[in-house]
């Protein structure tokens, strides 16, 4: 199971820039575990009593590279408003298209590596097809919208060395805030 430590942080930062390299399949055993254990971490964040137990922040995305594992994969588990979780399990993605809106996350994002507050947004895409593959090697092409299209670019950022702190503006957090949609 991973726990809370295991999740690089900012003063990781020369493994969090790398570039994380294309998964081969068919995926090793030692893979398959750890995209499970990342789901099931997320899961549990989410769940606020567990979460305040064991001293975790809640996630809904997790990179392998945020492990220190430099391959392009990542998870997704989204608590919906009924209890349930929407669910994705991500293997080298490619963004194919994306919507002129963009979009912020209005309250701010957030991310298991950087464990402080940062003012600013963060200009997303509202809606984007993404083309990957699941666990299994086939081939998944999906419309993506509003917290998943931002989850998504979150974590294909992350796959490739950027963290969203990289996408404020340094003089002006809130620059163009009038021409995007906070969500």
């Amino acid at each position: 199971m991973i726990k809370e430590c295991d999740i690089l942080t900012e003063k990781d930062a020369k493994t969090l820039r790398e570039v994380s390299k294309d998964v081969i399949f068919p995926l090793s055993e030692e893979d398959i575990l750890k995209i499970n254990d990342m789901i099931m971490y997320l899961r549990l964040s989410q769940d606020e009593e567990y979460a305040e137990k064991n001293n975790i922040r809640a996630g809904m995305g997790l990179a392998a590279i945020q492990l220190g594992i430099k391959k392009r994969f990542f998870v997704i588990s989204y608590k919906k408003e009924d209890g349930t979780f929407e669910e994705y399990k991500v293997i080298n993605p490619k963004i194919l298209s994306h919507s002129e809106e963009e979009i912020y996350v209005e309250e701010g994002e957030g991310c298991l590596s950087v464990t402080r507050y940062v003012e600013g947004i963060v200009p997303r895409y509202a809606r984007i097809t993404v083309e990957y593959y699941d666990e299994f090697g086939n081939k998944q092409t999906k419309r993506v919208r509003e917290e998943i299209a931002v989850a998504f670019q979150h974590e294909i950022d992350h796959l490739n060395g950027i963290l969203f702190t990289d996408k404020i503006d340094k003089k002006n957090p809130f620059k163009n805030q009038e021409n995007m949609r906070a969500i």
